[in-house]
Order: C-alpha cells, then structure tokens, then sequence
C-alpha cells in the first residue's frame, strides 16, 4: 500500500489550489472596485476557512478514500451520503460548461478577440476540451495529479502573480484608474439584493478543498499532510483572488468588463498601453493551462468519490468498471455525456456571458448543498463519534465546532438563496427562465439520487464497507 502513497504536501497543496483556484473567477468581483478585496475576504471569514477547517479534522478523523460521502454517511447513514457525493459530483455537470468557456475565451483572443462571443466556437471548445480530457484521465490518478500540479502553478499561481504586479505598476506609474478611490469605496454597498448575488460566485471560487480527501489512500501521513495542504492551499487563494480582482478593476471600467473575457482584456489592455503585448500569447497559453489543469482535477475526484459508494451497493453495476489503471470509466463516460447536454444553453442565454453567469449559479447552488451538510455532519459526528482520533481537531472544544459549522451552514444556506436573483449587471432574457432553468435543474439534480437510492438492489455491493 505504501507505494501508492505518492502525494506529500507540496503535491496536494498544488491539487487543492488546482480545484479551488482559477483567475475566471476573478472579473466577477472586479465589478465591485476596490469593495473586491473586501468580499473576498468576507467570504473567506464565513466559508473559506470554516470549510478549511471542518475538511481538515474530517480529513485526518476519517481519512479513507471516499470523502465527502464517509463523513456525510458516518453523521447521517448511507443515504445521506450518497446525496452529498452526488451533490459534490453533479455541480460539475453545470460548471465544467463555464470553465472550458474560460479557456476558449483566452484561446480566442490569441487568435480573433472576436471568437470570444461566438456561440458556436465556445460550444466546439467546451466539448472538444472536455471530451479530451475524460480520455486522458483513463491513464491514472499519478499522471493526472502532475498535470494538474503544474498547470495551476504555471497557468494560475505565475500569471496571477503577473497580473497583480501589472495591476501594481498601472497605479503607481500615474495611469488614469478605471475606478476612484474613497473610504466608502473599500466597503461595497450590498443592500440591493443585485449587488448581492455575484457573493454565490465567490462562493464557487473557494469551494474544492474536500476534494481531495477522496485521495486519501495516495497520500503520505494523511494526518499530518492533509491540515498543511489545505491551510496552505487557502491562503495563497485568498491572496490571488483578492489582489487580481482588484487589478482588474483597476484597468478596466466595470461597464466594459466581460465575465468570461474580462481576464485577457485587462491583460491586452495593459501589455498594448508598454508596447509588450507580443507576451499576450505566451500569457493566454498560461491561462489555458491553468484553466485545464482545474478542470483536469475536478474531472476525476469527485468521480472516484462517487464510485467509492458503489461498494455499499449504490450504483449500477454498469457505473462500477474500473479500467486497468483503477478508472471508473464509464461514469467517467456518463458524465461526459451529461455535460455536452448542459453545454447546449450557451445556444439559448443571450450572451456568453450570461451563459456562463447562469450555469456558475446553478453549480454553486448544488455545490452548498453538499457543504451545508458537511457542515451540519461535523457538529453531529462530534457527538456521535467523540473517541475517533482526529490529527486536527477544531480548537475550543464544542463551542469552537458549533460556531465554525454554524456559520459555514448559515453563509451556505445564505448563497443558495441569493443565487436565486438575476444580476442587475447582466442580461439574463426572459426573467421565467432564468429562475425555472435554476428551480427546475436543482429540483432535478437534487431528487435523482433520492430514486437511484431508494431502487438500488442488494446485488449492486461489490465490497465490504471499507473504503
């Protein structure tokens, strides 16, 4: 077993900031100005480091290969476990759409920026992008994991870093501000409910650091590796996302920013201002790669999370097959086919940008879910389970672990809400189906696994309850 376990802290931190951090998300907020450090920051209070905190000790409590689903069913049984691993694993089915749109926005600039709303050239991205790397995560986790270690390094982590040294000189070489400075500024104004609603984006740009636990039996001294890997992995999120937003912001007036272009327009802008820009080309292949090396990471862990449940007889026996390098591939097929479907409303939203704001929403509302009962299960398993030795344990006792899942549940419950109401900054269309492709999708997402598990058969199990 010990040679399996390849993945030290340096090499899971990489993977953690691989699901949890990529520069699309960082024209969102721009919008805000100099407020965006200040929302990053907020949610990072409320969300980002509670859920940190409650994957640690569930991490290094509970370290077998299954995540979210061994701890949810510790907490709750098996049929809640089961609906959070789904949870966890269907929000890809909206935001893998949004993340390939990403990447061939930045493909299109480096070509024609005019590609970049060209609905059919987004389509062809999506799905030539997406079915290429299902096939390419057929070779293992090891090869996948290096891949995607160095693409959020050489596509995220060094462009970010570019991007906030950009945005550094632009306001220090006395270059006109897209934004003005005050005191008030620093604190957006969040009392209209439309000013509110980009918060569930941020909410999506920090969630992933569970992920990785369903990786636990390729992992060197969970106990410790894990609370490092994840404090580490926060923290440098926290620190891009904050400072490029802001460098956005900076450069480009909040009425010409695109949600999905946004990133490459604030890079040509600055690169054509100092004559440079022949380095947009090397900075766009960097993207793309950070862009696909998040996508690569989301891709596999939570469907092995989800296979892991087919040895408590959860799936069919056709979602069980592992390939002779332990992939599951035909779920791996299944979702590829699932994810082409939703890829088709990029054909019905007005722009891609709207396309690409709705199918985040959706995602980040499925994806809470699966956090609300995270949390809820951390507080419960405290009761239930109080002699399981847990490496990192949340300080204070049981008032530390009811106040960090409270507020995690309560901010999560919060961004499901709000998610609800259309953007003021966007045109979303018809009003009716924005909110019936939101209400319908997450009635349907959320009452599928409630049937798969209430049909299951007995013959489905294919191993004893040790994942």
């Amino acid at each position: 077993m010990e040679q399996r376990r390849f993945l030290g802290v340096t090499l899971l931190a990489l993977l953690n900031l691989a699901v949890m951090t990529s520069l699309r998300n960082l024209p969102i907020v721009s919008e805000y100005g100099f407020g965006s450090p200040f929302l990053y920051l907020v949610v990072a209070v409320v969300f980002l480091f509670p859920a940190a905190l409650v994957s640690a000790e569930l991490a290094t409590g509970w370290n077998r290969t299954g995540g979210i689903y061994i701890w949810v069913k510790e907490a709750f049984g098996p049929g809640w476990g089961f609906f959070a691993v789904w949870m966890q694993w269907i929000h890809n089915v909206t935001w893998f759409p949004a993340i390939l749109s990403f990447s061939a926005t930045a493909l299109a600039y480096l070509i024609n920026p005019e590609l970049a709303e060209n609905k059919w050239f987004l389509i062809s991205c999506i799905l030539g992008g997406f079915w290429g790397f299902t096939f390419f995560n057929y070779y293992g986790l090891k090869t996948s994991s290096w891949f995607s270690a160095f693409g959020v390094f050489c596509g995220t982590i060094i462009p970010g870093i570019f991007l906030i040294v950009l945005g550094l000189i632009w306001a220090l070489s006395g270059e006109t501000l897209a934004i003005a400075y005050s005191p008030d500024a620093l604190i957006p104004s969040l009392k209209d409910p439309q000013n509110l609603v980009f918060l569930t984006g941020l909410f999506l740009a920090f969630g992933g650091l569970e992920v990785s636990a369903v990786h636990a039996r390729e992992v060197q001294d969970p106990q410790k590796t894990f609370p490092k890997a994840i404090t580490i992995a926060a923290i440098v999120a926290l620190v891009v996302y904050a400072a490029g937003a802001l460098s956005i912001a900076i450069m480009i007036p909040k009425e010409q920013i695109s949600l999905i272009g946004g990133l490459m327009e604030a890079f040509s802008l600055f690169l054509k201002h100092f004559h440079i820009e022949w380095l947009l080309v090397p900075l766009g292949l960097m993207i793309i790669m950070g862009a696909v090396g998040e996508l690569n990471a989301w891709i596999i862990g939570p469907v092995r999370a989800l296979h892991a449940t087919s040895k408590h007889g959860d799936l069919p026996p056709i979602f069980q097959k592992l390939n002779k390098h332990g992939m599951p591939i035909n779920l791996l097929l299944f979702q590829g086919v699932v994810v082409s479907i939703s890829s088709l409303v990029f054909l019905l939203m007005p722009s891609a940008s709207s396309a690409f704001w709705i199918l985040s929403a959706m995602s980040a509302q499925l994806y809470l879910i699966m956090y609300f009962l995270m949390f809820l299960s951390a507080i419960k398993l405290r009761y239930s389970h109080p002699h399981v030795v847990r490496t990192y344990r949340i300080p204070y006792h049981m008032p530390g672990i009811w106040f960090v899942g409270s507020l995690g549940a309560l901010s999560s419950l919060f961004a499901i809400l709000i998610g609800f109401v259309p953007p003021g900054q966007l045109q979303v269309g018809n009003i009716y189906f924005y909110e019936g492709f939101l209400i319908i999708g997450i009635f349907l997402m959320s009452i599928i696994p409630y049937f798969i598990y209430k049909f299951k058969d007995p013959s489905w199990k294919i191993g004893e309850d040790d994942v």
